[in-house]
């Protein structure tokens, strides 16, 4: 079985019982109807995949120097959040579309901000030449799957934002903190495919 072939078996049987993350609950989110956005959850196909993520530019408006996963707002001219994930990798680290295995999509999660995120699995080929888009991305790296889904590098925070207490997870790589929305879906992602 290949490593997109396990993934989207994964998505697929998930136990429901399983608390997913959902996000901002309506009343704490700035809009009433939640702009859609997508994001490629890129996993390296080797025998120790890995999680292809990018940190965000100090100049960029919103949400300047932290760690995400490629994606970004669903446009009128995508067919569905698939295509909306995969032209975004292509814009942003120049990840041909067509190198990307869809293995499913992972449950979607809203923010305070207003945004519902739907993440799109997909397998790539190690070792590609990813090359961050100047203005929006100052760097790519790749952090061990194993390492991301182990509930154990999955802390629990919280900080004052807008006057009100808020909860979220963060994951420390290396230098790197991966946290809020991103580390959120990737909690999600490890109660939903379990890896061994």
């Amino acid at each position: 079985m290949t490593l997109a072939e396990r993934l989207a078996a994964a998505l697929i049987n998930a136990d429901p019982a399983t608390g997913y993350l959902t996000g901002d609950s309506p009343d704490l989110a700035e809009l009433d109807s939640p702009a859609e956005a997508a994001v490629l959850v890129a996993v390296t196909d080797r025998a120790k995949p890995g999680v292809i993520l990018t940190q965000r530019t100090d100049t960029m408006r919103q949400h300047a120097g932290q760690v995400a996963f490629p994606g970004g707002r669903i446009d009128s001219t995508d067919a569905d959040a698939i295509d909306a994930a995969l032209r975004e990798a292509e814009e942003e680290i120049a990840l041909p579309r067509a190198q990307v295995a869809i293995a499913g999509t992972a449950d979607r999660y809203r923010t305070g901000t207003g945004f519902a995120i739907t993440p799109v699995v997909g397998v790539i080929p190690p070792g590609l030449s990813l090359v961050p888009h100047e203005i929006e991305v100052a760097s790519v790296f790749e952090v061990p799957l194993a390492f991301l889904l182990d509930p154990a590098n999955q802390r629990r925070a919280s900080a004052m934002w807008q006057g009100r207490e808020r909860h979220f997870y963060e994951i420390l790589w290396q230098d790197r903190r991966i946290w809020g929305a991103t580390a959120a879906m990737i909690v999600n992602l490890s109660r939903r495919l379990r890896w061994a």
